[in-house]
């Protein structure tokens, strides 16, 4: 009997969050009897940051540029063309708005779905019309998997059966950076609103004077770039805030870091995070929704703070800067709660899913009986 086909969608594959898993789960199950492969509605030239294994089939569609409505209908009609040439047995679609477009791409196809919700379903900014289908989206779906009890939390109980809750799976970390009692903030992530840096940066600001010598060094890119630049130069710290663009390596942002901060508006299951707790670093993080809270017991594996206060933000900068004690403790704390999502349990999580998702549609396909869905709305109070 043939493998089963499971095909992942995602928007790229570069330096995100959601790459980074995927990338996980390919090499995962590249061993399996299942067969993989990689749907994106990016284009072949652009790069790939996270590496795949050599036996995983990468579709990238490539024409589907357009803004608005417009690029929707283009994305989700490239989508069912590739859908209806190699068929795969079960489809999992990462990010929010995709989630919307495989629900609609693959109706009436013998396709099951799982939708990922990888953010704060209450905060992320979502077109009007997406806010309207969504929840016939995820309806549709056979599975929907959280990765936080909050994020959970958000969703209506008419599809409390299809909901999942699996974090994302961080191993140990060695960083390759010298031993050094250092003075080096670290912050990763989109250069978005969401991620909270113009709070960080005033936040340091008003630190800096009571620890002179040290710098914070922020990863990644984004439309704020320019915004935050000028920040920067305002309260003259251009010669201690470093904007350092994307990591030339996965987890190289890690190398020279003494202590990460988390200063987002909110999330969904901030991976940068785990990654830092894996590197067994310091972390001060808002306690914002959703995620922090979760993974970190305040004062044993992490140093939480009110959300959107800078000022709040800057006393636990201060309180870690002032204490190297507690930073190596809050580092082996942190080594010791991220092993709750190691590899071998989330994958576990993964397996079971999957496997549990497939068996009846394979029942079912014996039967006679056909495993499409169609996509209904309904407009609910």
């Amino acid at each position: 009997m043939p493998s089963h086909h499971i095909s992942i969608l995602t928007s790229g594959l570069g330096a995100g969050g959601a790459e980074r898993v995927i990338a996980q789960l390919a090499a995962h199950w590249c061993d399996t009897p299942y067969r993989l492969s990689i749907i994106t509605f990016d284009h072949a030239e652009d790069a790939v940051f996270h590496p795949l294994p050599s036996n995983v089939a990468v579709e990238r569609l490539g024409d589907t540029t357009g803004s608005g409505l417009t690029g929707a209908i283009r994305k989700t009609f490239a989508l069912r063309k590739a859908l209806r040439r190699d068929p795969p047995d079960l489809l999992i679609s990462f990010l929010t708005k995709n989630n919307l477009l495989a629900a609609i791409a693959s109706i009436g196809l013998p396709t099951g779905l799982v939708c990922c919700e990888r953010n704060n379903p209450e905060r992320q900014k979502v077109h009007p019309l997406w806010n309207f289908l969504l929840p016939a989206a995820y309806r549709r779906a056979d599975a929907i998997v959280c990765q936080t009890e909050g994020v959970k939390r958000c969703f209506p109980r008419s599809v409390a059966d299809k909901l999942v809750v699996i974090p994302n799976p961080f191993a140990g970390l060695d960083r390759t950076g010298p031993e050094t009692a250092g003075k080096d903030i670290c912050a990763v992530g989109r250069l978005t609103e969401q991620k909270g840096f113009d709070l960080l940066i005033d936040a340091f600001s008003r630190a800096l004077p009571d620890f002179p010598g040290w710098n914070l060094h922020i990863w990644g890119s984004g439309h704020d770039l320019e915004a935050l630049e000028q920040q920067i130069s305002d309260l003259g710290l251009s010669e201690s805030v470093h904007m350092r663009g994307i990591s030339p390596r996965p987890g190289g942002w890690l190398d020279n870091a003494d202590l990460f901060v988390l200063s987002s508006r909110y999330e969904g299951f901030p991976n940068a995070l785990g990654e830092a707790m894996a590197a067994g670093l310091p972390i001060v993080a808002t306690a914002c929704d959703f995620g922090p809270e979760e993974m970190l017991d305040h004062g044993v594996s992490g140093w939480l703070v009110r959300n959107e206060d800078p000022a709040a933000l800057a006393a636990g900068l201060k309180h870690l800067m002032s204490d190297s004690a507690l930073r190596v403790r809050l580092g082996d704390g942190a080594t010791k709660a991220v092993q709750r999502y190691a590899p071998a349990v989330v994958f576990r999580q993964w397996d079971n899913l999957v496997r549990d998702l497939l068996g009846p549609r394979e029942e079912a396909v014996a039967a006679g009986a056909s495993p499409a869905h169609s996509l209904e709305v309904r407009v609910t109070e």
